[in-house]
């Protein structure tokens, strides 16, 4: 059977029997998708044999890229060794405490406890659980209520999809009752005739009004990314952090920071929370920690919460069959010694980071990008059909999605959000696969302005 008739009748197979995520099954049931079949290095191939410079990292997690001999041996290994065993009723394994204590070297000074998970919705689920736990040692327990932000993600269980902010999820499902929204510190979409600064500082005050109204005795945490991902890659103007955290230090809130996207580089620092001063009490992991090779997610968690828990006694009733899965917590191991040895991060901070925020800046001047915001290796553009009115291309975002398909067609994958194109590449990309990227993006631009009638 030759390379096309296999990619048909894989397409057939797909369209007949898998039900996707966040996908319109009716419509691709129809049309189908792209087969991805095979990677190595920063790109991806389709069932077809096209080419793809993954400028997604997968789903943000493959952030050195696809070719990490080192974590596939750790993971055959291990699955020669003890493939699996429970962390339940008094047990451990190995690779589970190895990297619990890695966890706890690379992450700031006041996280020393690790609870794994499998992924970031269930760890957002965990943040539930320990901050109702804590309010209740504490003698707190009215203190239930949950603030999270418009637009933010933070998985799609029930629970974290409740704390995402993100209201078409929330018309397909009920979710629980102590979760409320604040503003996002978007200023391109919210900010008006407003400085980003001053726009930041009003963002962060409207926790402050939240908490107010709901009563500071019944709010347990706020919870937000550093960067909201998959909200649009929206980079909070720089007053925006230090008034959140004033806010939570003062209101005795505890603060849980989501580095599912942001986490092990991406922004320059191991977590984005470094890179913004932030001291979260609680912070949620995934993607990246075992750089998508093996499903692992987790919370780490403050001592001031850890301690709490551990001297108020009593089961800690939550738990998950895979959590601190050996083969795993192995992929994890060999990735955060891959990250420290080949001193990938400190590349991000030093070279490829400040390239990739030039090179991605320069995007501005296009005639159909209305702002470029980036933040180390991770970018997005907002789309426009004229600059000064910020009027869309398109109802409905037609034109974000037709520029991510014309970027595609030119080798680069990147993702639509809303009139939104944001991009998320590997980390260990160099200057040349940068412009590469740049490139292919610039012609889908060109496309875009060509097919809404603007000159470029």
């Amino acid at each position: 059977m030759d390379m096309k008739r296999s990619s048909q009748t894989l397409q057939s197979l797909d369209r007949a029997h898998h039900m996707h995520p966040f996908t319109d099954p009716k419509a691709y049931a129809s049309t189908g998708g792209k087969i991805i079949s095979q990677a190595e290095h920063i790109y991806i191939y389709d069932a077809d044999g096209n080419q793809i410079l993954d400028g997604m990292s997968g789903l943000w997690c493959c952030n050195l890229g696809y070719s990490q001999n080192k974590i596939r041996e750790a993971i055959y290994e291990q699955l020669g060794t003890l493939p699996y065993y429970n962390n339940f009723f008094q047990c451990s394994n190995e690779p589970a405490i190895e990297m619990a204590k890695a966890l706890v070297d690379v992450t700031p000074a006041q996280f020393n406890r690790v609870f794994f998970t499998n992924s970031g919705s269930e760890a957002n689920d965990t943040n539930i659980r320990l901050v109702h736990r804590y309010y209740d040692l504490l003698g707190k327990p009215q203190k239930k209520q949950i603030i999270s932000r418009e637009n933010g993600y933070h998985g799609s269980t029930i629970a974290a999809g409740t704390l995402s902010g993100m209201s078409y999820m929330h018309e397909q499902f009920t979710g629980v009752d102590y979760v409320h929204y604040v503003k996002q510190p978007h200023w391109f979409k919210d900010g008006a005739d407003m400085s980003p600064e001053e726009f930041g500082v009003i963002a962060a005050r409207s926790l402050e009004q939240k908490i107010d109204e709901l009563g500071e005795e019944n709010v347990a945490a706020f919870i937000a990314e550093p960067i909201q991902g998959a909200g649009g890659v929206i980079v909070p103007p720089s007053t925006y952090w230090p008034e959140i955290q004033r806010i939570c230090d003062e209101r005795d809130i505890l603060l849980i920071c989501d580095e599912v996207i942001c986490g092990f580089g991406r922004t320059g620092s191991w977590f984005a929370c470094e890179t913004y001063g932030i001291k979260p009490d609680l912070m949620t992991f995934a993607k990246a920690v075992t750089n998508g090779f093996q499903p692992l997610g987790g919370v780490m968690i403050g001592d001031k919460v850890a301690d709490v828990l551990n001297a108020g006694g009593g089961e800690f009733a939550h738990g998950l069959t895979y959590s601190g899965h050996p083969v795993s917590c192995a992929a994890g191991i060999a990735t955060l010694q891959i990250l420290r040895e080949e001193k990938t991060i400190e590349k991000v901070a030093t070279d490829i980071g400040p390239y990739m925020e030039q090179q991605w800046q320069s995007l501005a001047d296009h005639p159909v990008v209305g702002q470029a915001r980036v933040k180390g290796m991770v970018a997005a553009l907002e789309l426009v059909k004229d600059k000064n009115s910020r009027e869309r291309l398109a109802p409905q975002s037609q034109g974000a999605t037709f520029c991510r398909d014309a970027a595609i067609r030119s080798g680069l994958m990147v993702r639509a959000v809303g009139d939104s194109i944001v991009s998320a590449p590997p980390i260990i990309c160099n200057k040349e696969e940068i412009d590469t990227l740049i490139a292919r993006l610039t012609k889908a631009l060109d496309e875009t302005a060509a097919e809404y009638g603007i000159r470029t």
